[in-house]
């Protein structure tokens, strides 16, 4: 390095117009994701490296593709040598997959659901009351329901009787 200056181009990382491209792998992951969506149906990584308009290496490319995979992002399939990549969810199911990660790395589950749901708008908290009646009133009919196609329905106030084994089971 030089006397006292500010540092050369090739100093500390590299230039600043390459530290200015450099973007965080969240906005990478989305960018990927994003290309796959525009798929009319499995793109294998040099189809999405190729709708980032080549800014990226393959390698990056399928980093971030694997990274997306360990997350449960992104599906995969064998396609000769290389594999095709499908997400595995519409831009919703993927920002609920985001949204229950997040929770699920944190160790007070209740201070964190607490928080969030106290910084809801009044709107969005409607929404998630409906929501929730709705989940309840379907686990309770579907707890409702008559005995299983295999049996009777047992009487109101009585335990199933039990399920006695044959031996071919």
């Amino acid at each position: 390095m030089g006397g006292g200056g500010t540092p050369g181009p090739g100093e500390f990382g590299g230039s600043g117009r390459e530290r200015a491209r450099r973007r965080g792998q969240g906005q990478l992951e989305a960018q990927v994701l994003a290309a796959l969506h525009e798929a009319s149906g499995p793109a294998t990584a040099t189809w999405v490296q190729e709708r980032l308009d080549g800014d990226l290496a393959y390698t990056t490319v399928m980093t971030i593709l694997s990274r997306l995979h360990a997350k449960q992002a992104v599906t995969r399939e064998r396609s000769g040598r290389a594999y095709v990549w499908t997400p595995a969810a519409d831009e919703a199911g993927l920002a609920a997959l985001r949204m229950r990660r997040v929770l699920d790395g944190e160790p007070d589950r209740d201070a964190v659901l607490t928080s969030f749901v106290s910084a809801l708008s009044a709107h969005d908290e409607q929404l998630l009351r409906t929501l929730l009646d709705s989940a309840t009133a379907d686990a309770s009919a579907s707890a409702d329901d008559p005995a299983p196609a295999d049996g009777p329905a047992a009487e109101p106030g009585t335990a199933p009787a039990p399920r006695r084994h044959h031996p071919s089971d």
